[in-house]
């Protein structure tokens, strides 16, 4: 059976995010998405090394590689629309599971059982995902800032205080020990 499926995954590099905000750089959803993988194995590392926790960072990884991949049917939905009531949220998050449904149904067969727990992740692994999606948009917001974006000025404090509210420690420790990297030069960093 021939399938479109990674030839759609691969127009995730068409889609921006960040649509209602003025952007010093674009950032595509292909880029997020390994921002997010490389900050869950990150997150899915210290919980397992740091906290005694039995999170997979690679199956943790992977689940945010294609945590988005249900907006190339979708489109990205602005978080302040996607979440402005408890109505829209939860008739988008119906919207994504069809588009989810799409997208696994592209592939063959004998494959889709694989994938499944991709789209349907533990409640471990959508937790540590969930928490690097919003460092990865933090880090958006830090970066845009830093290049006197005065425009995700209130986006950042508002995503950080999101991240705090998590109460995961995971997500703490990251923010302490890698966060402030983001605010310095290349040759700062060095």
């Amino acid at each position: 059976m021939k399938s479109n499926y990674y030839a759609v995954l691969s127009r995730m590099k068409n889609i921006y995010r960040w649509g209602l905000m003025r952007n010093t750089r674009r950032e595509t959803l292909t880029e997020h998405s390994y921002e997010v993988a490389v900050i869950a194995h990150a997150l899915a590392v210290i919980n397992k090394e740091r906290l005694g926790g039995s999170a997979d960072p690679q199956h943790c990884a992977t689940v945010a590689l294609f945590h988005d991949t249900s907006e190339i049917i979708t489109g990205d939905m602005p978080t302040p629309v996607k979440y402005h009531n408890p109505e829209i949220r939860d008739a988008y998050k119906r919207v994504e599971k069809v588009a989810e449904d799409k997208l696994i149904s592209m592939l063959p067969q004998d494959l889709q059982k694989e994938f499944l727990p991709l789209y349907n992740p533990d409640e471990q692994t959508e937790k540590i995902v969930k928490a690097a999606d919003r460092i990865s948009a933090l880090i958006k917001c830090i970066e845009e800032t830093e290049m006197g974006n005065k425009e995700f000025k209130a986006a950042k404090k508002s995503i950080e205080k999101s991240v705090k509210e998590l109460k995961m420690k995971e997500a703490d420790i990251f923010l302490s020990e890698f966060i402030d990297g983001f605010s310095l030069s290349l040759d700062e960093q060095n």
